[in-house]
């Protein structure tokens, strides 16, 4: 009936008289069919407007019924807000996929976690096939290869040259830093394509960075039936990688200095004390709540060099908890042990001890306490002495609790240091313990503010009487425990010698050395 100038440009065979199937889509020309055939459902749901393609264009068709009963139909070219809205989408789905990538990649420590995710994050978001690898471990090369489909992450060691491949070696190097690179389907090595995949069409290779040296490759790969990698996706691409690649990298530091912190804590595990030399020894430690691997306080136990001779115990408690603490525990480890020689004098080996760590830039000070135990005949020789630290308990057969006279200064606090030594001995079923003051000052109870205290402790003690070496200082342990609840509370540990109530017969090798340190 009638149609503006701008009508021309869009339907050019469009004027007054012509018929509308004849100029216009069949989309527009069913939509107004509907609005002008008579009848109780000639006007359709027409709220928004319709959509289609008219020239290639997205159009945005609006229709109003007026009085007469004609429409007239206002087209509105909606394709260049359609490729924005359009953009937006997408630009949200990979906002949403990289919060969820990075979600899940950081939940995990385990580098070989990080390297399943990260595989199958990328075949089921940014490729029909994903191949996430990790930088060489000598001849072999770790590699995760995960398909579009849920199926479940392969992981392999291939026995490859990454340099063989094109712009792998580069991407696994990491420096310096190299762009995604497109290589040609056919000169990829068997080993890079998923069995059953079927033809490749394209892939591409992606470093993932990591903090200052690569945390290995992501390799994507698509069918022959989809389109190629695109610009856009190789960035989007690569902002994933950022992602794997910062979470692969922290996987592996932690599993380093995991590995690390193993091994210097080997020496550290506790010892399985029980018969050296005819003298019965137990050990219990408990470590601060603060800090549930190493602390403050230590203890050793040197078997004599000599059959006969007498096995040096050391305990102590060094000022602190955690790890500036063991550092310092150590240190007096290692200088006690090379002191062995002079462990007939305990005031002499405390002495050098405490010049040592005067010398040293520490500037914590420790507490300890020196036993020397020897079996003659039923009995067992003590020759105990304090340095600074609380005095041994000793346990009769008959429940009396003695404490040891001895007493002395602290070790690496003053340039000069005092120390008394006392001897005793021990009758068959008699015990020394040893202990730290993490026991006595443990604070709980009913009100939760009490001291676990000394005489609280004899009092345990005495009930003791008789009981070997590992059942005294597993009831000290228990009880401290129980006193505590879950309350904080400071490194804990007890050393117990007992003189067995009969005498073994084998014998442990005098060389074989039973520590612990915490």
């Amino acid at each position: 009936m009638r149609c503006n100038e701008a009508t021309g440009l869009l339907l050019p065979a469009a004027a007054p008289g012509t018929p509308l199937a004849a100029v216009a889509p069949d989309w527009l020309c069913a939509a107004h069919t509907a609005l002008t055939r008579p009848g109780p459902h000639a006007v359709p749901d027409t709220e928004g407007p319709l959509h289609g393609v008219i020239g290639g264009r997205r159009v945005a068709a609006y229709p109003s019924v007026r009085t007469d009963g004609s429409v007239a139909w206002w087209l509105v070219d909606d394709t260049d807000h359609q490729l924005v809205r359009e953009a937006l989408r997408v630009e949200r789905e990979r906002t949403a996929f990289l919060a969820k990538a990075s979600n899940v990649l950081l939940s995990s420590l385990n580098l070989g976690r990080c390297m399943d995710v990260t595989a199958q994050l990328a075949a089921e978001s940014l490729a029909d096939a994903a191949l996430a690898i990790a930088p060489p471990r000598g001849h072999r090369l770790p590699v995760v290869t995960c398909l579009r489909g849920g199926s479940p992450a392969l992981s392999t060691q291939e026995g490859v040259d990454p340099d063989d491949v094109p712009g792998l070696g580069e991407a696994l190097r990491g420096f310096p830093p190299v762009p995604s690179r497109w290589i040609d389907p056919a000169t990829a090595p068997a080993w890079m394509v998923p069995p059953g995949f079927g033809p490749v069409g394209s892939i591409v290779i992606t470093p993932l960075p990591g903090h200052g040296v690569a945390a290995g490759a992501l390799i994507l790969l698509r069918r022959t039936e989809n389109a190629a990698f695109t610009d856009e996706e190789e960035v989007f691409a690569r902002l994933f990688a950022a992602r794997a690649g910062a979470a692969m990298s922290a996987a592996r530091l932690y599993a380093e200095q995991t590995a690390i912190t193993d091994v210097l804590m080997r020496e550290l595990l506790p010892p399985t004390l029980h018969h050296i030399s005819g003298v019965d020894f137990a050990g219990r430690y408990r470590p601060s709540a603060d800090h549930e691997r190493v602390g403050g306080d230590f203890y050793d136990v040197h078997p004599a060099a000599v059959e006969g001779e007498a096995s040096l115990v050391s305990l102590g408690d060094v000022c602190g908890k955690g790890l500036e603490a063991a550092v310092l525990t150590g240190k007096i480890r290692n200088t006690l042990h090379a002191l062995l020689p002079l462990a007939d004098d305990h005031r002499r080996m405390l002495s050098l001890l405490n010049t040592a760590l005067l010398n040293s830039h520490h500037t914590r000070f420790a507490t300890l306490v020196l036993a020397s135990a020897v079996r003659r005949g039923n009995m067992v020789d003590l020759k105990l002495t304090s340095g600074g630290h609380p005095s041994p308990l000793i346990i009769r057969s008959d429940g009396t609790v003695e404490e040891a006279d001895t007493n002395g200064t602290l070790i690496g606090a003053l340039p000069d240091i005092t120390a008394t030594t006392a001897e005793a001995s021990l009758a068959p079923g008699e015990s020394c313990v040893l202990y730290t003051d993490g026991i006595t000052e443990a604070k709980g109870g009913p009100m939760g503010d009490a001291l676990f205290g000394e005489g609280r402790l004899k009092r345990a003690l005495t009930e003791c009487a008789g009981m070997p070496a590992e059942g005294i200082a597993e009831h000290v342990q228990m009880l401290a425990a129980q006193w505590l609840g879950n309350r904080s509370h400071d490194d804990m540990a007890v050393v117990v010698i007992s003189a067995p109530r009969t005498h073994h017969l084998s014998a442990v090798n005098g060389r074989t050395r039973g520590r612990f340190t915490a």
